[in-house]
């Protein structure tokens, strides 16, 4: 199994030439301190920290697990000492409030880190992606004084926090939830009720964990106006900061899965536990949709990052397995066979796992950059602008990319034949570990329902000829000749997606079905368009010679060409799959089905 190695060249040139980050992050006082040296130099060593102590633990977290007791939820040992590595080296508080503690970092830097950190270890990551969360959500709904007593600590890493919105009989459909909430005499509530999938709800890795828990008031209204957020600590914390006794929060099993088996899944009970509001009565679902969002990019991340690190791996294992002779004739003739690397087929996998890890790397940075934009910019219209655009590409980086990264894995394990299907390799492992992320944090029809009905159809189209505009200024700028047939190509492409928008809108106010129907193909209209905006990018500079190698530039041009000719053609088709609505879907008697 080849050992992990973070992609610093590539990081280098989409934040020095692609993007120009650092020009980006000084011209916002908010992150005016950050320059190139300073984010290279976090890179690195989170880059050392991370392949030297948290990606050996992924094998072992797998056939370890999390392990539930009378007691709670007991991690792997490994698990334990790397996160005392990790919160000793601040790597829990960077994009967190200074205030408190935090480094205040651009999203757009930590976004590299975290890619980094998926493709380690997912479960050990899982741990830290919910504290960041809610840490983020905490930070803009909390009171004072809530966040005197528990931030500090939170962003130290010395607490974790974690989400608490599914119940049993409540998944995508929050409104019916029955977890009740009564305030007591002191200000504080009595929460009462059952939560299930809620990620690190319990562990042995920290001395206390705050659960941020949706409840509903008394006589509140029956659908999600009526939810509230409630800070819910495991222990209380006195006043001087220090652990107190249990609060009524347990865990009372946790889930057994497909994968990321050292990511303890659990069902929480809250029995008459004493909680504090978050924000305004009534305001709940407002509040942790800042926390939702936030994970939601995570976890497009997540499936991005899986199929950066598979690729890896199997580029090493094609160079290095011999089977058979290249078509055109023996390369390796005084061995018994040839690298399969040689064979067209096992190069098509390998380059589409290429195009589209970097192409997904580029684009989950570029929403990053928009999310900078809006909370450092001075200009109120500007941050809209930026707030739009990071909106509109959050719900999409979270679908198209956990679709791709899925569907990399497994194109990776494909590679490696039946030592893929083995446990051996490790390929197995990101297959099973990766598929949970097109179904959590908003199953990817449900974001998708999302893109096209509420930030597509919900905005008369405006945020789509928001990035449409982004898009034509690259095309513009594509000026060098070798560079010049894929700006045409994309030009065409986005031509397109404008239509098929502008006819959803339209069609929308008498199709019922259209949103639902359509909203898988136009998410993966809209991610094959922004895969050819981030290859166009990337091709710009790289004719241009960038400040990375020749040899790097003349391979980006070659995964450009390549995207363009073979996969960006898919925006047709999956227009056309748009325009259909849901012709045929409901035509099927019921009785038919089974």
């Amino acid at each position: 199994m080849t050992d992990y190695q973070a992609p610093q060249q590539d990081f280098a040139f989409l934040m020095q030439d692609v993007f120009d980050l650092p020009t980006l992050w000084a011209s916002m006082p908010e992150f005016s301190e950050v320059d190139g040296d300073l984010a290279a130099a976090v890179l690195e060593e989170g880059s050392k920290m991370l392949s030297g102590t948290v990606a050996p633990l992924r094998r072992l977290g797998d056939s370890e697990g999390a392990v539930h007791t009378t007691g709670g939820v007991t991690l792997p040992a490994a698990y334990k000492e790397a996160f005392a590595q990790f919160t000793e080296g601040g790597w829990t508080s960077l994009t967190s409030d200074p205030t408190y503690g935090g480094q205040g970092m651009p999203r757009s830097l930590s976004i590299m880190f975290e890619e980094m950190m998926w493709s380690s270890d997912p479960s050990f990551t899982l741990v830290t992606a919910l504290s960041t969360g809610s840490i983020k959500m905490f930070s803009l709904h909390g009171s004072d004084a809530l966040k005197e007593k528990y931030l500090p600590d939170l962003i130290a890493g010395n607490w974790t926090g974690t989400m608490c919105l599914t119940e049993p009989h409540s998944g995508s459909d929050l409104g019916i939830i029955s977890t009740k909430a009564t305030e007591g005499e002191d200000g504080s509530y009595e929460i009462s009720g059952t939560k299930m999938f809620i990620t690190a709800g319990d562990h042995d890795l920290t001395e206390n964990i705050i659960h941020f828990v949706l409840a509903k008031l008394p006589g509140a209204d029956k659908g999600t106006r009526g939810i509230s957020l409630f800070l819910v600590p495991k222990f209380f914390v006195g006043d001087d900061g220090s652990i107190g006794e249990a609060n009524g929060v347990t865990c009372g099993s946790i889930e057994h899965k497909m994968g990321i088996h050292a990511s303890a899944t659990c069902v929480m009970n809250f029995d008459s536990a004493k909680g504090w509001m978050v924000g305004a009565p009534g305001h709940g679902l407002k509040c942790m949709f800042a926390m939702m969002n936030d994970e939601r990019l995570g976890i497009g991340l997540q499936g991005q990052a899986a199929m950066a690190a598979a690729y890896q791996s199997a580029a090493a294992y094609a160079k290095d397995r011999l089977q058979g002779r290249a078509p055109t004739g023996a390369v390796n003739p005084d061995g018994k066979a040839d690298p399969i690397i040689v064979h067209p087929e096992v190069r098509r996998m390998l380059m589409e796992l290429k195009v589209a890890s970097e192409a997904g790397r580029a684009l989950v940075i570029y929403a990053a950059t928009w999310l900078d934009r809006a909370k450092g910019l001075q200009d109120e219209e500007a941050r809209a602008h930026a707030q739009g655009m990071a909106d509109l590409l959050t719900p999409l980086c979270k679908a198209y990319l956990s679709d791709q990264g899925f569907d990399g894995t497994v194109t990776a394990q494909q590679i490696f034949g039946g030592h893929g299907y083995v446990a051996e390799w490790g390929m197995e492992q990101w297959v099973r570990d990766t598929r949970i992320a097109q179904i959590y944090e908003g199953s990817n029809g449900i974001i998708s329902m999302d893109l096209l009905g509420r930030k597509t159809i919900g905005t008369g189209g405006a945020l789509i000829r928001q990035l449409g505009e982004e898009i034509a200024t690259e095309i513009s700028a594509s000026t060098h000749a070798e560079v010049m047939p894929m700006a045409k190509a994309l030009q065409g492409a986005l031509d397109e997606v404008l239509a098929v928008t502008a006819w959803a809108v339209e069609t929308a106010k008498a199709d019922k079905n259209l949103v639902s129907a359509s909203a898988v193909s136009y998410q993966r209209m809209l991610g094959s368009l922004t895969f050819g905006f981030m290859w166009l990018k990337a091709a710009n500079v790289a004719a241009a010679g960038s400040s990375q190698a020749a040899e790097f530039d003349a391979a980006k041009l070659v995964c450009a060409n390549y995207y363009f000719a073979r996969s960006l053609p898919q925006v047709a088709s999956f227009a056309a799959q748009v325009r259909l609505s849901a012709s045929g879907m409901m035509d099927l008697n019921l009785e038919d089905f089974g």
